[in-house]
């Protein structure tokens, strides 16, 4: 005997279906589609960029001229020091922002409206991911073009600070991973920024970027040796102040691999879980 669907479920079976076979040039095209959206949304609250616009030219000027001539001297020695070390904080401070945003769409119930639609589960994860390269890019640009008016001269030349720029931009998406499924199971914006602060604060000042490692109590020097961000600020200066590719470089872009291979798939899993 034949059985008859209605119309209803056979809606419901082909919108499973369609979730199910979505291709991977669909998942590029819908994932552009939501870094769009955020884009937009950017453009219309410019407050947004007040972190990444005003916090490089802030940072900068303070921690030069506060710690310049305490740890090299003069505020031209610690330039090529700290620059490198204020582009790799502020790239990771920004991207703290993408776990908080995408908590609030959540709380909001912008989520509840795709999870209905025949579209990639990660699409609306990466795309706001994608939208915030822009964020990184204003920021460390702002950052290196403070320290030059300041006095910094990357002996990398254009090539060099272009590379550093380009390695703190792909970790901060990298990191920006963490973030995003601390965001899926956090249970509230605010419960999110005060466990990225937990995790990013002492990550970031708790490495070379602001002082060399050998002023370091031995203890401390062993954990800054082995800190991620400590290899990203290696590598950053490394291709900024000389030009040159140095196994931090390596090391970098291994770890951004490592986490992107890990939080991304935990990420989509866990806002599968809630939201499906």
């Amino acid at each position: 005997m034949t059985t008859t669907l209605a119309p209803t479920t056979r809606g419901r079976d082909r919108a499973a279906t369609a979730r199910r076979t979505v291709s991977t040039s669909e998942t590029v095209s819908q994932t552009m589609t939501m870094a769009w959206r955020s884009l937009k949304n950017m453009r219309r609250q410019p407050e947004q960029f007040f972190d990444v616009v005003l916090q490089p030219l802030i940072f900068t000027a303070m921690f030069a001229y506060i710690f310049g001539g305490a740890v090299s001297g003069s505020v031209e020695d610690y330039l090529p020091l700290m620059i490198p070390g204020i582009v790799a904080q502020t790239v990771l401070t920004t991207c703290m922002v993408t776990g908080t945003k995408l908590r609030e769409d959540m709380e909001k119930g912008v989520f509840d409206r795709f999870k209905s639609l025949p579209m990639a589960r990660i699409a609306p994860l990466a795309g706001p991911m994608v939208a915030d390269l822009s964020r990184y890019a204003i920021a460390s640009v702002l950052t290196f073009a403070t320290g030059i008016l300041m006095g910094y001269r990357p002996g990398g030349g254009f090539t060099g600070v272009t590379a550093a720029i380009l390695l703190s931009i792909f970790t901060g998406w990298a990191l920006a991973w963490i973030f995003t499924w601390i965001g899926t199971i956090a249970r509230s914006a605010q419960a999110v920024q005060g466990i990225s602060m937990l995790i990013l604060f002492p990550l970031t000042f708790l490495s070379n970027a602001f002082v060399p490692i050998d002023t370091l109590p031995d203890w401390l020097a062993a954990f800054v040796r082995v800190n991620p961000v400590s290899h990203l600020v290696t590598a950053a200066r490394d291709l900024a102040n000389h030009g040159t590719v140095s196994t931090a470089v390596f090391w970098t872009l291994l770890a951004g691999v490592v986490v992107i291979a890990v939080f991304a798939p935990l990420s989509v899993s866990s806002y599968k879980r809630r939201h499906v």
